[in-house]
């Protein structure tokens, strides 16, 4: 039985909950129900061992923790006399409180994230619960019948489920397995000595683990490459039921569950102290973080670059670039090793913000540190709940010599396969070939048709602010006049009732009114009053000689950092409006140097290949045919 069989058998234990459980809550029972099936099966071959020695050692004082593990060939066990087959039609409901209660207290968290004893009541009150234990009690989901990995994928599917029927977005709680496997070969792959040594130990960690799927992928991709090597998971998530399965996921595989972490990343690190060889993460897409927004800014604001959100803050309506700045925050010293990062990410953190925005400042913090490898455009399509483009980004903080300053991009957009059978939003899928073709251009680091090599300068720009002098012709009028009349800070109004005929320099029309000097409120008010844009005019300048700027004409322009501003102002802008000029007062705040620098990455720009339209003839020859195809049509109709 494949897992896709698997899980529909296990949800078809549904079929009893139908008219007295709304359908929208059977995952709540199923998972729960699920997850312990499993848990009893593998600790079945011990079980006897384990009860008799608890019943030896329980009145010694030992911690029990120390010893009954070992015993159960497990990082978790049980003592109660109770399994799902015998818990009885009479109290079973307390029986099966007895079974849980007496899990460690490990595996035993599992079920409390669940409020499982809450369903317990509801289920017996509706006179189900010794019905829904049997079926769970027949299913064969010992470790020697489905593995880990295809026990992960068995959660996946129900997941899925669970959220169509309760009309929820799954795609928040797992990653596609091909999506996985691309993100962790690409991570991996550089790190020769994890995947060749013998009795290495390196550490991965998922700031947003959902079941826990990207985390297993990665120990199994690893185990498989190199048997002798040890992936430690390290995650933090906050949805209690996906971290329940995921701490269960983790307890089976044998590792330390304190590890895994319960909360939301953003508003508490939970793993403060902590670096990590590798970091994972497919966070939620344009998600909102404005339940966070006061605890992440006050991080920003009181710790600066000491704490994870230095370099700035993205829009309140995508928290995404937060999530890749606290995988940065966890970053091992080169000297230790360093970090290596693949996170999954939608295309707005490449580019919203301009200059100076919170998302500009962040890319800039990454591109000029050199932290950023590659990103990998993948394909429409790709998950369970969105078909919209997503990127890999690959971060590094050791990058190989050949790498440094140097920013990969690979369009992989054109690479999938079709799905048989569409998983909600999710109709294509990545091949193993094709997963080893993008890891082939990844490794290559060469230029071609799909990979392209930038600096990381080359993503970068200054903004320059580009003035025009502000050109106005003066008249008056009987409506301009009582204008600045009734204008703050008009003076000496009668001198302007007698002018006639029309100015095109402030001075001659000051001079025309026999005034010589006017307070600074009198000439904006004259200005605004009297003046009336003209092309032909001539600039209005200020008490220095120098023209005005007009706000209505002001432009901005983005110089790439590689070329000097005042060469492209030169080349770009002054052959077209030649009385313009750069303001300079406009300067970085970091660099105190003219125009303040923004950093986007354009992906489509680089990849973009020209496609000329077709010949007039042809459009032409198939607007003929759609009209006398519409001709033959109408003729039929009035026949």
């Amino acid at each position: 039985m494949n897992q896709q069989n698997l899980a529909d058998f296990i949800w078809n234990v549904a079929d009893v909950l139908r008219g007295d459980f709304k359908q929208s809550i059977y995952g709540r029972i199923i998972l729960p129900f699920t997850l312990l099936r499993r848990l009893e099966c593998v600790l079945e071959p011990t079980r006897e061992a384990v009860r008799s020695q608890y019943q030896a050692m329980k009145s010694s004082g030992v911690d029990l923790d120390l010893i009954l593990p070992t015993t159960a060939n497990a990082t978790f066990y049980n003592v109660s006399q109770f399994s799902l087959a015998t818990v009885g039609s009479t109290s079973t409901r307390a029986n099966l409180e007895d079974y849980i209660a007496k899990f460690s207290a490990n595996a035993r968290q599992v079920f409390e994230h669940f409020a499982f004893s809450d369903w317990l009541v509801q289920l017996d009150k509706a006179n189900l619960l010794y019905l829904v234990t049997q079926k769970f009690a027949s299913i064969d989901l010992h470790p020697q019948t489905i593995s880990n990995h295809e026990m992960g994928l068995v959660f996946e599917h129900l997941i899925r489920k669970f959220a169509e029927s309760a009309n929820d977005t799954a795609g928040e709680f797992f990653t596609p397995r091909d999506v996985v496997r691309l993100a962790t070969t690409l991570v991996f792959a550089p790190d020769h000595q994890a995947l060749n040594g013998e009795g290495v130990v390196r550490t991965v960690y998922d700031c947003a683990a959902g079941t826990g799927g990207f985390l297993s992928s990665a120990i199994e991709q690893v185990a498989e490459w190199n048997p002798h090597a040890r992936l430690v998971p390290y995650a933090q998530e906050l949805n209690p039921e996906t971290y329940a399965i995921s701490v269960a996921d983790k307890l089976i595989q044998g590792f330390e569950t304190k590890n895994i972490k319960l909360g939301n990343t953003l508003s508490g690190d939970l793993l403060p102290n902590e670096s990590f060889d590798y970091c994972l993460a497919n966070p939620p897409f344009g998600v909102k973080w404005e339940k966070v927004q006061k605890q992440v800014q006050d991080e920003h604001s009181q710790r600066g670059y000491h704490g994870r959100f230095g370099p700035g803050l993205p829009r309140v309506g995508d928290g995404s670039l937060l999530f890749l700045m606290h995988l940065l925050s966890k970053r091992k010293p080169v000297e230790l090793g360093g970090t290596r990062i693949g996170i999954v990410l939608s295309g707005s953190p490449l580019f919203n913000g301009g200059a100076g925005s919170g998302e500009s400042e962040i890319r800039r913090w990454i591109l000029e540190n050199d932290w950023l490898e590659a990103i990998i455009a993948l394909p429409t399509d790709l998950f369970y709940n969105t078909g919209i483009g997503t990127y890999i980004w690959v971060l590094s903080n050791h990058k190989d010599a050949l790498r440094q300053g140097k920013v990969q991009l690979i369009d992989a957009s054109a690479m999938h396969a079709p799905m048989r059978k569409s998983l909600g939003s999710k109709r294509k899928y990545l091949s193993d070939e094709q997963i080893a073709e993008i890891a082939k251009l990844h490794e290559a680091f060469e230029a071609g048709p799909y990979s392209k090599i930038f600096a990381t300068t080359d993503f970068g720009y200054r903004r320059i602010t580009v003035e025009r002098p502000l050109r106005l012709r003066f008249s008056v009028t009987a409506e301009k006049l009582a204008a600045y009349q009734a204008s703050k800070g008009a003076d000496q109004a009668d001198a302007f009732a007698d002018i006639s005929g029309q100015f095109d320099n402030l001075p001659d029309f000051l001079k025309a009114a026999g005034i010589k000097k006017l307070s600074k409120g009198a000439l904006k008010a004259v200005l605004a009053c009297f003046g009336e844009r003209d092309a032909n005019a001539q600039p209005v300048l200020d008490d220095k000689g120098n023209p005005q700027a007009d706000s209505d004409l002001r432009e901005y322009e983005n110089v790439p950092l590689n070329q000097h501003i005042d060469d492209y102002f030169a080349r770009e802008v002054l052959p077209h409006v030649k009385d313009a000029w750069i303001d300079t007062s406009k300067t970085d705040g970091k660099d105190g140097q003219v125009g303040m620098v923004g950093y986007e990455i354009n992906f489509n720009r680089y990849f973009y290949i020209y496609q000329p339209p077709r010949p007039l003839a042809a459009i032409d020859a198939d607007l003929k045919a759609v009209e006398d195809d519409i001709a033959a049509l109408l003729g039929e109709v009035t026949a």
